[in-house]
């Protein structure tokens, strides 16, 4: 069993930066790729960024220039710094993560809000 815990959500001012967190637990032996992604109120859920393990990332076209993702591989843990916000970043951030145990699987956290305010 996997978990998957994210922090660092909250409320901040149009122009505020935030720094979310996300800590992978259980019985690990690897992790592949990890991401972040978003859920607006009736809206889809979209992929915010993402990262591999040996630290290639892509981005949203949307968040490309304020938005980094990281990683700590010891840690097992991943990262999103969110700069320069805006409103339209409102939304529940989930990650995610391939994470090999005696298998590969696909396993989410439960979402962290982010809330911007113009």
């Amino acid at each position: 069993q996997v978990q998957l815990v994210e922090s660092g959500g909250g409320l901040v001012q149009a122009g505020g930066s935030l720094r979310l967190s996300c800590a992978a637990s259980g019985n690990i032996v690897s992790i592949n790729a990890m991401r972040w992604y978003r859920q607006a109120p009736g809206k889809q859920r979209d992929l915010v960024a993402a990262i591999t393990s040996g630290g290639t990332t892509n981005y949203a076209d949307s968040v490309k220039g304020r938005f980094a993702i990281s990683r700590d591989n010891a840690k097992n843990m991943v990262y999103l710094q969110m700069n320069s916000l805006k409103p339209e970043d409102t939304a529940v951030y989930y990650c995610n993560a391939d994470v090999y145990t005696y298998y590969m699987g696909l396993w989410w956290g439960q979402g962290t809000q982010v809330t911007v305010s113009s």
